[in-house]
């Protein structure tokens, strides 16, 4: 009995170690993030639609109600009097301070870019979705989408990272 508790507790210390060094490595080869790629696939999500967007319990979305008809919206991204290519530059900015955030698409035709954005210990993407809109002269408002690609619930991060960057963006627009 003693020797399978034994041999029970090496295993679990083993498992733990193995598991401490997948973390430790993080973006590295081998790290926490091939591991996810490997678990769920690639950590950027994909584009939104944003006119035809259907909610998770792991979301969050900052949008005016006439791009989002279909969904409500956690936060209403103001009209910024700023034009549309000045406040994709200002978004980039913002999301380049935010810790852990990398660019993974930019069309270059279109105004939607996206970014991924990893937990600080387990890093665990998240997709940003950013889509610039244009409401006139000099005038522009976006939509924001931040998901969760692991796990049903996300602690109310993705809705904190939407308001920290609506703020940013707001400081930076006046």
């Amino acid at each position: 009995m003693r020797r399978r508790a034994a041999g029970a507790a090496l295993a679990l210390g083993l498992l733990t170690l193995a598991g401490a060094v997948v973390v430790a490595r993080g973006e590295e080869p081998g790290g926490i993030d091939d591991l996810w790629v490997r678990l769920f696939g690639p950590p950027d999500l994909g584009p939104v639609d944003f006119a035809t967007l259907r909610r998770s319990p792991h979301d969050a979305l900052a949008c005016p109600p006439d791009i989002c008809p279909n969904t409500p919206a956690d936060l209403v991204a103001p009209v910024y009097p700023v034009a549309g290519a000045a406040l994709r530059e200002i978004v980039r900015a913002v999301a380049q301070q935010e810790p852990r955030t990398e660019p993974v698409f930019t069309d270059r035709w279109g105004e939607q870019d996206r970014y991924v954005a990893r937990s600080r210990l387990m890093r665990c993407p998240d997709t940003i979705t950013v889509e610039i809109i244009g409401r006139g002269e000099g005038a522009s408002t976006l939509a924001l989408h931040s998901r969760s690609q692991i796990g049903y619930g996300d602690f109310g991060e993705n809705r904190a990272r939407l308001a920290r960057w609506l703020a940013a963006i707001g400081t930076r627009t006046r």
